[in-house]
């Protein structure tokens, strides 16, 4: 790391921090830590460490908001790229440009506030715009690949590339990023022009039965399970009695089952035990095998 860090100094690429907790990372507020975190301060000096860390084989992930992901409690013996400094945004009219970084929930809530719809669904979705693409992140029967028209990235080669929607694989929280060694730069969307009043009591509406009925209180990554066709993830891990279960740290909320929360100083290890009962335990019951929708970090032996 030594490597990359005298090459990050030397050419002012950014900034860096060395053996990061990752539970400062995520929003489940848990994990071992990394090596080496790195916040490159434009497109040019994301290529010159990303060329550096390929060319040397060193580990690596793009790292969002961390608010879909379970990082393990192991050491990662790599370098997790945050894109912070990649926050630009520009509108002309219906027509939206932001870059990577930018947070995804300030987003939708300014535009909707300025009455232009479509992203009325993400207002409570704490990701960056980068790993809202990356995951396709949606709520209320609404999703990015909705409002998305094409997205810039940097590929294998360290190529700047660009594709439509249409070529992004897009399925439920699911986009061809999540299959290839590419990193998101920019997203373009379009929204249309509508009543401000009704977009704003609509997300007001939304916020208020959130409140109510998820585990907002205490650290989460939100819905753990995909809900099964014609069912609800929820439901099944209620019905099967794991509703308040504890073990260690962690809890199936009692107040909405699709949610493990760090109740009290949390190990991974406890979120990941938890995961694996209600899949276990729904399929035991019902035959139905639960697909996990947050994402794994890090746990690989």
């Amino acid at each position: 790391m030594k490597g990359l860090i005298n090459l990050i100094e030397e050419k002012s690429l950014g900034t860096y921090k060395e053996n990061v907790s990752l539970k400062t990372l995520t929003t489940y507020k848990t994990g071992g830590t990394a090596k080496l975190l790195v916040f490159p301060n434009s497109v040019d000096s994301l290529k010159e460490i990303l060329k550096y860390i390929k060319e040397n084989n060193i580990k690596f992930k793009v790292f969002g908001n961390g608010s879909n992901i379970l990082a393990s409690s192991r050491e990662y013996d790599g370098v997790i790229i945050k894109l912070t400094n990649l926050r630009n945004f520009t509108q002309k009219g219906e027509n939206i440009e932001v870059e990577a970084g930018y947070n995804f929930a300030l987003l939708a809530n300014t535009l909707s506030k300025e009455g232009y719809s479509g992203l009325e669904f993400a207002c409570g979705i704490p990701a960056t715009v980068g790993g809202a693409v990356y995951m396709n992140a949606g709520a209320y029967l609404s999703d990015v690949s909705k409002v998305l028209e094409k997205v810039e990235f940097l590929d294998e080669n360290l190529e700047l590339k660009t594709l439509e929607n249409k070529d992004l694989s897009f399925s439920y929280r699911h986009s061809i990023f999540m299959n290839k060694d590419w990193v998101i730069l920019k997203a373009y969307f379009k929204l249309k022009k509508d009543n401000k009043d009704e977009i704003i009591a609509l997300i007001n509406d939304r916020k208020r039965r959130r409140i109510e009925s998820q585990p907002l209180e205490y650290p989460s990554a939100g819905s753990v399970f995909r809900n099964p066709e014609g069912n609800y993830a929820g439901k099944l891990i209620e019905d099967s009695n794991l509703k308040g279960f504890v073990h260690g740290g962690g809890q199936i909320s009692d107040k909405h089952a699709n949610f493990i929360i760090n109740k009290n100083n949390a190990t991974a290890e406890d979120i990941k035990y938890l995961m694996d009962l209600a899949q276990s335990t729904v399929e035991k019951n019902y035959g139905i095998k639960l697909r996990v929708e947050q994402e794994l970090f890090n746990w690989e032996k």
